[in-house]
């Protein structure tokens, strides 16, 4: 099955829009990030032990629901840097919260992605925020 980024971008954003709640500000100061983690979605959810529940497993991304003590979050890998990049590009239109790697990304609360930070490394990056809209 040969996905769009059109139908990647609704993936994701489905998925963010789906696990994406309200999260809390954390006052504890911010623990040393490891170096990032590299490998496959199975070998980097069992960094953070969960069994993905695959969505999306295609040449160019693989896609699954985890669930941790953390809470539950999507994981992400990719084929290539770009493919990741326009990925998450499309899918922060949507708000949420980002730890990205080298051709993976998770997708949740602020509070699961500070914890899977803590064991997978990475950088942060924070969607847009459509709060201040009215209706």
């Amino acid at each position: 099955m040969r996905l769009t980024r059109p139908m990647l971008a609704v993936a994701g954003a489905v998925a963010v829009l789906a696990l994406a709640g309200c999260g809390s500000g954390d006052s504890k100061a911010e623990a040393k990030v490891p170096v990032t983690a590299t490998g496959s979605l199975e070998s980097l959810a069992a960094k953070v032990k969960c069994t993905p529940d695959m969505q999306i497993d295609s040449d160019e991304v693989r896609q699954a629901i985890c669930k941790t003590s953390a809470g539950k979050f999507v994981f992400a890998t990719f084929a290539t840097d770009r493919g990741q990049r326009e990925w998450i590009n499309d899918a922060k239109d949507y708000g949420g919260f980002y730890l990205v790697g080298r051709k993976w990304v998770a997708v949740g609360t602020d509070k699961v992605v500070k914890t899977l930070q803590t064991t997978l490394g990475g950088g942060e990056e924070i969607g847009t925020d459509h709060s201040a809209h009215s209706s």
